[in-house]
């Protein structure tokens, strides 16, 4: 295994030796975050908004015309010696190979100067719509530019080895920095400039959706910007199939376009361990590489592992049981246990970042960081994804979600549809296929945040509710669910799943999930047509495998999130429209405890006033959904971890609080999901946290022991030193999160999955705790700091032999030191 993840930590560093320009103009990442459609208050702040958004693509506009002006510079000496005796090229030759650039760059220039000065005297009446319009309606010099741009690279090539004084002009262009930046200028290749045309149009459409975004429907720009994005989403549609000329560098023996249309980094198994693979779907085959390993300073290579020709795969054949190796799954502490390490080596190189001389420490724990977020990169994924070649050869990789499964069948199904016909790639066909994957790749870094600038945005830690609402656009009826992903270091992990609406076209769920983020971007919303059709059975992995009927997915903007309304939004996937609402509570305020003024209800109520009342030792609430729990959930996978529709829990909330007589008949309907989360609000609301304020220092020192003798004994006392109604109701707990981690085989849940549930939750620092002495950075910071040994605490207990309320008080071993 050591060797996989040397190959994941090598590519690593070449990663982060690249370093990538992220802008509207070099086709990496936009400048500005989208967000969502502002609520109508917000008119103001949305202008502002755009404003920054032009300003944004203003500043790649520049850099775009700098790059031009590189491109066109060497053509007017290379005009002038074609007709002299010595010509470096001849007319034709320059004619294709700066084909339409001065027409390009002189539109571009043109726009620039136009919206420049709208810019520098922003108000709220300034109208950029027409320019954007004039722009749009120009792009048919691009389709030209689009058409020759293979005859122009392939001119520019030939001639590059046929000319060393071409070739030295061609491999040496000056790109002018922008005004402000020290940075005068940059070395460019030929080749790569003649690329950013190309690159130019494939985005032109992603600044007017944002301009749109942030233009009120009854300002003047906005029937402009909309029809601005009609003609680009048009023109772009007409010429999409040839537009990625990265896709059309590679020909088939045939002679035909051989184009790249997907590649990602998946895990795949063989020889019974997991391997790091990077995977290239072509129009006609499927090939899976490694990265090798090469000098220093020398360029990335790949190495071919194998390939499938597209007419020759398939995803199953007739009984391929025999040929399923066992996959190795970790237990998903070691997964939360690595999750928490990475967390609090983020936290660590925030602080190291702001001391005098923290600069090379920050780099060891940075390698560090790499090493765990490598690890998790290779163990995290799941979901089986197996392959089959006609001839009896299988292939299995690992994935972490549904969605990129569907994403990767979908892809190969499509292009399966085509006449294809099976090919045998030479070994000089297959060596000139992989090493031009170097430049094809779409996906250059691996998904963990190492990868991440610092000035990226960290994403959310907290909990997000979302409610789904409907769907609609259904052609017949079904029985539809959907389920809730979001990305967890690097990752998509299934957080929450709705009921089944069974037999119709328009589902109405209507119910609520609180999922938990650490560190998350995006929402992801899949919708299944659920199958009860037992032949359906999939054999890669012995489950029913429902159909996907549409997905989507969301970006999570901290500032549409974060505010305290909920924002409705609607995700448009395969024709069927999913509506749904969210909003964001950030961790410190979630875990928040207010103390109570009410002395009715049991949410928010001190314990001991609620078991005075009850006259009961432990709160009725507790009692309840524990038996439940044990009765009808105890074989539930995930219980406790999945989360409950929120409504219900509501509900039930309220029955407990106003005592309603019909609780026992709404507990035996309710979906056990909802229970388990009722009783995990339960204790996240209590004033103060089960395990006490006042014991929280004690507790975490006495965890933090290393002779066994003195823990058992500092524990046990901490157990004693707590207050009757809390220890019996932690015993009691405690005894049942035993029952159901006996049932691990089947529930999936640890002891060690239910300490990360419950030990934040029983065991928090007080307002004053938290922050004392503590220098807190960031969301993640709060996240992880003393979690790991709040999961431990709980864990000690869970491990250990029963503890009984009678034994604890008479025993008179105690803790020397007063709590």
């Amino acid at each position: 295994m050591e060797e996989e993840e040397e190959e994941v930590l090598g590519y690593l560093d070449k990663v982060l030796e690249e370093e990538d320009v992220f802008d509207y103009g070099d086709g990496e990442l936009d400048p500005i975050t989208p967000m969502h459609t502002q609520f109508k208050g917000d008119i103001e702040k949305g202008l502002e908004m755009k404003k920054l958004v032009l300003s944004g693509f203003l500043a790649s506009e520049e850099i775009y015309i700098n790059q031009l002006e590189a491109l066109l510079l060497p053509m007017r000496p290379l005009k002038a010696t074609a007709t002299t005796s010595q010509p470096v090229l001849t007319i034709q030759q320059i004619e294709t190979i700066f084909y339409k650039i001065q027409d390009i760059f002189e539109i571009h220039k043109e726009f620039y100067d136009a919206l420049l000065p709208n810019i520098q005297q922003w108000d709220e009446k300034v109208t950029v719509g027409h320019l954007f319009q004039k722009l749009a309606s120009q792009l048919g010099v691009y389709k030209a530019f689009v058409d020759n741009y293979k005859v122009a690279l392939e001119t520019a090539e030939k001639c590059s080895q046929a000319n060393s004084q071409f070739q030295k002009i061609s491999e040496n262009l000056k790109v002018k920095g922008p005004k402000d930046s020290k940075d005068c200028t940059t070395t460019v290749s030929m080749e790569a400039l003649l690329y950013k045309p190309i690159d130019r149009v494939t985005r032109s459409t992603l600044v007017l959706h944002d301009l749109l975004k942030h233009t009120p429907k009854d300002h003047p720009d906005f029937p402009l910007l909309q029809d601005a994005l009609r003609i680009s989403q048009n023109f772009l549609s007409s010429i999409n199939e040839e537009i990625d000329p990265r896709r059309t560098a590679v020909t088939t023996p045939k002679g035909e376009a051989r184009q790249l249309v997907k590649d990602g980094f998946l895990v795949e198994v063989s020889e019974s361990s997991r391997k790091l693979r990077h995977v290239f779907l072509f129009t006609d085959l499927l090939l899976c590489a490694k990265m090798k390993k090469t000098a220093v300073g020398r360029h990335q290579q790949y190495e071919c592992k194998w390939y499938i020709p597209l007419a020759d795969l398939t995803f199953q054949t007739l009984d391929d049981s025999d040929s399923c190796p066992s996959i190795q799954v970790l237990p998903e502490h070691e997964i939360e246990e690595m999750k928490i390490k990475i967390s609090l080596l983020k936290s660590e190189i925030q602080k190291e970042k702001k001391a005098p001389k923290g600069q090379s420490r920050v780099e060891r724990l940075r390698k560090k960081m790499n090493e765990q977020e490598s690890w998790l990169l290779l163990h995290s994924p799941t979901i089986p994804f197996r392959i089959h070649n006609k001839h009896g050869k299988s292939f299995l990789f690992l994935l972490s979600s549904d969605y990129e499964r569907s994403e990767w069948r979908e892809s190969i199904q499509k292009l399966q549809k085509k006449d294809l016909q099976a090919c045998v790639l030479s070994s000089v066909e297959l060596q000139v296929l992989t090493s031009s994957c170097f430049k094809l790749r779409t996906v250059h870094n691996i998904p963990v945040t190492s990868n991440k600038d610092d000035d990226e945005t960290p994403g959310l830690y907290g909990f997000l509710h979302v409610i789904v609402h409907s769907a609609k656009g259904f052609k017949q009826s079904a029985n539809l669910y959907c389920t809730l992903e979001v990305d967890s270091y690097g990752y998509f992990v299934s957080k929450a799943k709705t009921r089944v609406f069974r037999d119709t076209t328009e589902p109405q769920w209507n119910e609520e999930f609180e999922i938990e983020l650490e560190g998350s971007q995006f929402l992801r919303i899949l919708c299944y047509e659920k199958c009860y059709d037992k032949s359906m059975l999939n054999k890669d992995d012995n489950e029913i495998v429902d159909k996907i009927m549409g997905k989507g997915q969301v970006q999570l903007d901290p500032q549409t999130v974060q505010s305290k309304n909920w924002h409705m939004d609607v995700i448009e996937m395969n024709g069927i429209k999913v509506e749904f609402s969210m909003k964001f509570t950030s961790r410190d305020l979630s875990l928040k405890r207010t103390p109570s003024k009410k002395q009715s209800g049991v949410f928010g109520v001190k314990i001991n006033v609620v078991t005075k009342r009850e006259r009961s030792k432990v709160p009725y609430i507790v009692r309840q959904c524990i038996e439940e729990v044990e009765k009808r959930g105890i074989d539930e996978v995930g219980i406790y971890r999945i989360s409950g529709v929120a409504t219900d829990i509501q509900a039930l909330k309220t029955a407990f609080d106003t005592n309603t007589k019909d609780i026992l008949v709404m507990l035996s309907d309710m979906d056990i999901n909802a229970i388990a989360g009722t009783l995990k609000l339960y204790f996240r609301e209590l004033p103060e946290p089960l395990l006490t304020d006042r014991l929280y220092p004690a507790f975490m020192e006495g965890i933090a022991l290393s002779d066994p003798a003195a823990k058992e004994n500092c524990m046990m006392h901490l157990l004693r030193s707590l207050p009757d109604p809390n220890l019996m109701t932690f015993l009691t707990l405690l005894e049942h999160l035993k029952r159901v981690a006996e049932k691990e085989p089947i529930n999936k849940m640890s002891l060690h999955n239910l300490a990360t549930v419950f030990g934040p939750t029983l065991l928090r620092p007080s307002e004053s705790e938290s922050t004392k002495g503590q220098h807190i950075t960031s969301a993640s910071d709060i996240w992880s700091h003393d979690v790991m040994a709040q999961v431990q605490v709980l864990l000690y207990y869970l491990q250990h032999p029963p503890i009984s309320f009678a034994e604890l008080k008479r025993n008179t071993l105690y803790f020397s030191t007063d709590v």
